[in-house]
């Protein structure tokens, strides 16, 4: 994937997670990513940055979803 690629993901990704939030009232985990310091505006950064905020966006996402997915199966079954 070239780096201008990985960069429209990397936005798009970001996209998805803010109305994610909004839809699921809730708050994706981004410790990770914001520790990174990239975002999808930094077109000065390494393709290899990117790549690690984007895996890291992808992550906080999943486990967020993961863990919405897990909790009305869990109340469901008391």
């Amino acid at each position: 994937m070239k780096k201008q690629e990985l960069i429209h993901l990397h936005g798009l990704l970001a996209e998805v997670c803010n109305h994610y939030e909004q839809m699921a009232d809730c708050d994706v985990e981004h410790t990770k990513y914001t520790e990174l310091g990239v975002r999808p505006t930094s077109i000065h950064k390494s393709k290899t940055d990117h790549k690690a905020a984007v895996f890291a966006l992808a992550g906080g996402l999943t486990d967020e979803m993961e863990s919405e997915v897990e909790t009305p199966v869990s109340a469901a079954a008391d």
